[in-house]
């Protein structure tokens, strides 16, 4: 069973940097897609990047590229996301997923990922 554990979430102002982190649990992590989703209130879940296992390259949604960045860390079993010049529209819950068998031309898509984490919350304000 692959857990997900996010932290780092909370309150931040407009301007400013956050950086969330996710260790995975139960899995080999190295097989794992892993990357990050964000759900702000009465919108649906977007994505904001990942980082594909079957080429190690790492896409960006339009709105992270150039102030977000993803990392992963096989080392640690862990990937995380810094995020710099934030501002209101960034508010939302941050979700970590991860996939052994996802395609690239599905990391995009909510409903390909199958473990979810569950989620932090990312407060710009303020």
């Amino acid at each position: 069973q692959v857990d997900l554990t996010e932290s780092g979430g909370g309150l931040v102002q407009p301007g400013g940097s956050m950086r969330l982190s996710c260790e995975l649990s139960g899995g080999n992590f190295r097989r794992y897609s892993v990357g990050w989703f964000r759900q702000a209130p009465g919108r649906e879940r977007e994505f904001v990047g990942a980082h594909a296992s079957r080429n190690s390259a790492t896409y960006y949604a339009d709105f992270a590229k150039g102030r977000f960045t993803l990392s992963r860390d096989n080392a640690k079993n862990s990937v995380s996301l810094q995020m710099n010049s934030l501002n209101s529209e960034d508010t939302a819950l941050y979700y970590c997923v991860a996939d052994s068998g996802i395609i690239i031309s599905s990391l995009r898509r909510a409903d390909q990922w199958d473990y979810w984490g569950p989620g932090t919350q990312v407060t710009v304000s303020s």
